[in-house]
C-alpha cells in the first residue's frame, strides 16, 4: 500500500467479520460503515449467503449498492436487483458431487438465483450436522426445507448457483476428493461444518475484481475484510486486506492488517481510522 493511498472501495464480508457473534450489525459499525459511505467510497457487500439472505440491516444502508453473493457465483446491483454478474454449477459436476457424497452423512444446501434451499432435517437440527447453536435462528429464517435434497438437486441440476454440503467430520478430506475428482469447481468454506462448492470461475476475489473492473477502480484502491478460508483470495487481491482477529490462520496469513475480532467491532475500528480524513497510512501491521 503506498502512503497516504485514498481507499475508493470496500468489500465486506457479513458473517464473522461485519457482523457480530449473534449476525448482527452493532451500532459503531453501522456507522463506520455510513462514514466511509459519506466520504463517496463504495461499499461491497461480499457474501457466501445467496441474495435472499443477506440481512437487510446491511443492504438497505443508503449507498451500498452491490452485493457479491453465493461466493462470487452472482454479483448484484441491489438497486435494480439485476445480475451483473453469472456463474452456474455444470450439470456434469453436480452429479458428480453427488455420487461421491451418497453414502455419507452429509447434508445438502443449495442456492437458486438468491433463494436457498436445505435438507429438510438439517433444518429442523442444524446442531446434529455440526452447526454452532448461534447459528441456528438464520438457519432456520432463511432455508427452504426440501425432504429428498438428492432428487430435488438433480432436478434442478441445471439452475444452482452453488451446492453446500453440511458435515460434521471429514470435512478437509472430502474438499481435497472434490477438488481432485470433480471437474469445473471452486471449492471453499465460511464455517467449520460447510464445504461450499460453485463453479471454477466463482470466488469472491474474481467477482470484486470485477465490480473494480465495472466501477473504473484499481485494486490498490481496495480494503477488504475477511475472517474464512472462502476470504483468503479477496484479501490478496486487496490494496489492504484485513482479517479481524477471530479469523482462521490461513485468512491471517493473506491478511496486511489484523484487526480486533467481530465482537470487538474490529471492523469498525479500521474503517474509522481509514476514514478519519479518507486516507491509510502506509506499511503493514500484524
Amino acid at each position: 500500500m503506498t502512503e497516504a493511498n485514498k481507499i475508493k472501495c470496500i468489500a465486506l464480508d457479513l458473517d464473522g467479520t461485519t457482523l457480530n457473534s449473534r449476525g448482527q450489525l452493532s451500532a459503531r459499525t453501522k456507522q463506520a460503515i455510513e462514514r466511509a459511505l459519506e466520504k463517496q467510497a463504495h461499499v461491497i457487500v461480499a457474501s457466501g449467503r445467496p441474495l435472499e439472505s443477506l440481512p437487510e440491516e446491511v443492504t438497505e444502508l443508503p449507498g451500498i449498492r452491490y452485493a457479491v453473493t453465493s461466493n462470487g457465483a452472482l454479483v448484484w446491483d441491489l438497486q435494480s436487483k439485476e445480475i451483473l454478474r453469472e456463474y452456474k454449477l455444470t450439470p456434469e459436476s453436480v452429479e458428480a458431487i453427488l455420487e461421491l457424497t451418497a453414502a455419507m452423512d452429509v447434508a445438502y444446501e443449495t442456492f437458486i438465483r438468491g433463494k436457498a434451499y436445505a435438507q429438510a432435517s438439517y433444518v429442523e437440527d442444524p446442531v446434529r450436522y455440526g452447526a454452532a447453536p448461534g447459528a441456528v435462528p438464520y438457519i432456520q429464517r432463511t432455508r427452504k426445507p426440501v425432504e429428498d435434497m438428492g432428487s430435488f438437486i438433480r432436478q434442478h441440476k441445471e439452475e444452482l448457483d452453488s451446492i453446500d454440503i453440511v458435515i460434521r467430520d471429514g470435512k478437509e478430506e472430502l474438499w481435497k476428493t472434490i477438488e481432485t475428482q470433480v471437474r469445473e469447481v471452486y471449492v471453499t468454506s465460511s464455517v467449520p461444518q460447510l464445504l461450499e462448492i460453485a463453479y471454477k470461475e466463482a470466488g469472491k476475489a474474481p467477482a470484486v475484481g470485477f465490480l473494480l473492473e465495472h466501477l473504473g477502480l484499481k485494486r490498490e484502491e481496495l480494503a477488504a475484510f475477511g475472517d474464512g478460508d472462502n476470504d483468503k483470495e479477496l484479501l490478496r487481491l486487496a490494496g489492504t486486506g484485513v482479517a479481524v482477529g477471530n479469523a482462521v490462520l490461513g485468512c491471517k496469513a493473506m491478511a496486511d492488517r489484523i484487526a480486533g475480532s467481530n465482537d470487538e467491532d474490529g471492523v469498525a475500528v479500521e474503517l474509522e481510522r481509514m476514514f478519519k480524513d479518507g486516507r491509510i497510512e502506509s506499511g503493514t501491521e500484524r
